[in-house]
């Protein structure tokens, strides 16, 4: 009699978690088909004040936001970094940028995780400056130098490749496994390196190709480390000779290349504005389009595969995206709009696409770890 309860009793046990495994089976296979790639939700609404952001970072049970990323800013409030729940997308901190003189200029591009817990980002004013947790609150940290303004060449010493006297402008930085900084210029033709430790920004690579032309002359924009860490990509916004091509160019990772090295990956010919970059788990490179508010993604040999755009009826649309970065845990691209040009508020957002793949693992410059997505 207990031999037949305990083996009835099993039986229904057995039951029950092959009842349970169908179910999470199910429940599994429903959430993929509610997702079809592409596919574009809403995970955070960002604050107007400061607004216009730029730059997102994806890194523990966080979703960091940077801005502004524009002009007029001079007698406004300070940059800051807004902290979202990476799950529900929820605001839980905004990080006020302290140093800026708020009298003039003042901007918070794009950001990159660091080792140690150091939030890095790229300002304007005070340089490469990053952030670590101290408690509830956040400890700022230069980091690198200003970048200086150069004059044009011809010079003799350090001067900029381009046509016209303009103001330094960085924009995104990327670590290499070294720990060496790379800060792309926008206005000055320039790619700049800071050393492992921060101090001086020194010149990488310049070249005219790099200059920017038109109504919005940014040239050096995004940029990226391949998967194998072996070669640098570098979106060029626009041409200074043609305003409406942007290229996506690539660079060997190496101490002193040369304008022989320069690659051309894939040239964008109708105004599209290539912004920022983010490669995937098998070397596809995701390419935010600023003015055409689309998401190109690239192979491996420069040829576009697809476009990504915003469906008729999502709650927000693309609006100048900016920002990219891969989220593992839901295997979608998170994107920062921009709207810049269309200078709406409520457009200021993070916007999460489904894409089925965690995304390239980036390198933590001061750990032997790595984190994926940003």
């Amino acid at each position: 009699m207990n031999r037949m309860y305990v083996s009835v009793g099993r039986r229904l046990r057995a039951a029950v978690m092959l009842v349970v495994v169908i179910a999470i089976g199910l429940a599994g296979s429903m959430l993929a088909q509610a997702s079809d790639i592409g596919d574009i939700d809403v995970l955070a609404l960002v604050p107007a004040t400061p607004g216009s952001p730029e730059g997102v970072v994806a890194h523990g049970s966080s979703v960091f936001v940077s801005g502004p990323a524009r002009f007029g800013t001079a007698g406004t409030g300070p940059s800051a970094i807004q902290v979202f729940d990476r799950r529900t997308g929820t605001l839980k901190q905004t990080i006020l940028v302290t140093g800026e003189n708020l009298a003039f200029e003042h901007a918070l591009s794009n950001m990159a995780w660091g080792g140690a817990g150091r939030l890095f980002a790229l300002s304007t004013q005070l340089g490469l400056i990053y952030f670590t947790k101290q408690g509830l609150d956040y400890a700022q940290v230069g980091y690198g130098d200003p970048v200086p303004d150069l004059p044009i060449c011809p010079f003799s010493g350090s001067c900029s490749p381009t046509a016209f006297d303009m103001p330094p402008i960085v924009n995104d930085v990327v670590f290499d496994p070294q720990g060496y900084a790379y800060v792309t210029d926008s206005l000055q033709a320039t790619i700049w390196r800071y050393a492992p430790g921060g101090g001086a920004a020194q010149i990488w690579f310049q070249s005219a190709q790099f200059e920017g032309g038109g109504p919005i002359p940014f040239g050096a924009n995004g940029i990226r480390l391949n998967r194998e860490r072996t070669h640098v990509y570098v979106a060029i916004s626009s041409s200074a000779a043609n305003p409406a091509q942007g290229t996506i160019y690539r660079l060997p990772l190496v101490d002193q290349p040369t304008e022989a090295d320069l690659a051309v990956i894939h040239t964008y010919i109708a105004g599209e504005m290539p912004d920022q970059l983010a490669f995937d788990s098998v070397g596809n490179l995701y390419v935010s389009l600023a003015l055409s508010n689309q998401i190109s993604v690239l192979a491996a040999n420069g040829t576009e595969t697809v476009r990504y755009a915003s469906a008729p009826g999502d709650a927000i649309p693309l609006d100048n995206p900016a920002g990219i970065a891969f989220d593992a845990r839901t295997r979608s691209l998170l994107i920062v709009n921009h709207a810049l040009l269309s200078g709406d508020p409520n457009h200021f957002a993070v916007l999460r696409m489904f894409v089925d793949d965690p995304g390239a693992q980036l390198f933590d410059p001061d750990s032997s770890e790595t984190e994926f997505g940003e």
